[in-house]
């Protein structure tokens, strides 16, 4: 399997990205290919980043990284940790299918993340969709029946779709009122659900506390305004009725809702 994330237009929260970064430490990843950037990006929109190590001043392009990791009891499975380029896109997802086809990877799974109603004080619903029939059975996906503006995960999965991979994209749900705040939570929810499709566990002790913390933070950031915590308690009941009825249904997916909030964002992105 090849599991990709993109920072950018979908990684609310920088979850999706977390989440990678934290299945490549938990796995003890090891870099072992890179896309050259010069080509895909527009350097004044994605621009380098520079920085002084001791004397040197180094700079830092956006990167787009393989990583090969070996779960416990697992053959292996591949990384990609990138940025969403600008430029070129069909050539890109050409260059990253060809590393999928080199490894034999049967199933390319992208992660993103989206602002959403929903409150920072339950876990975030994740949901996943996909285009093939069969992958949604087996998985236990929902069609994509999206219809606008797409970024690269679309594309990626168009081009999967035309060269015969299977694919499917689990997206978890940020709260919109702290939209620039890190969701560790969102990343922690995306963990938990991509481990179970790669077949591996994925103990991430630091990502659980941070998840805690970023609880009491927004507690504490919300507490003094009275129409905030109004209607974070209202997404609660919301939550919480929703979860009551999935599960009496014994369903894993999200509510239709979920997927009305992914459509609305990528068409206002």
């Amino acid at each position: 399997m090849l599991v990709a994330a993109f920072e950018g237009w979908n990684d609310a929260g920088d979850a999706a990205t977390a989440a990678i970064e934290h299945l490549d430490l938990a796995w003890s990843g090891e870099v072992f290919a890179e896309i050259d950037p010069e080509e895909f990006h527009d350097f004044t929109v994605t621009r380098p980043r520079v920085r002084l190590d001791g004397d040197d001043r180094v700079i830092d392009w956006p990167g787009h990284t393989f990583v090969w990791a070996e779960p416990a009891m697992h053959s292996g499975v591949v990384l990609l940790r990138a940025v969403e380029p600008q430029l070129r896109w069909r050539t890109y997802c050409e260059h990253v299918l060809e590393v999928a086809r080199a490894l034999n990877c049967r199933l390319v799974v992208t992660l993103g993340s989206l602002l959403a109603d929903v409150p920072h004080t339950r876990p975030s619903p994740v949901f996943g969709t996909a285009y093939d029939d069969e992958v949604i059975g087996r998985l236990r996906m929902q069609p994509s029946r999206y219809e606008g503006p797409t970024g690269i995960v679309g594309v990626l999965h168009a081009a999967c779709r035309d060269a015969g991979i299977d694919s499917a994209s689990l997206w978890a749900a940020v709260p919109a009122y702290v939209p620039s705040t890190p969701a560790p939570r969102a990343a922690l929810s995306l963990l938990e659900r991509v481990a179970p499709l790669i077949g591996a566990a994925a103990d991430a002790p630091g990502l659980i506390e941070a998840a805690r913390g970023y609880e009491r933070e927004i507690d504490e950031l919300i507490a003094d305004d009275d129409s905030t915590v109004d209607y974070v308690r209202r997404l609660e009941e919301q939550f919480d009725a929703e979860r009551a009825v999935e599960e009496s249904n014994d369903r894993m997916m999200s509510s239709d809702g979920l997927i009305d909030e992914l459509e609305r964002f990528l068409r206002e992105q």
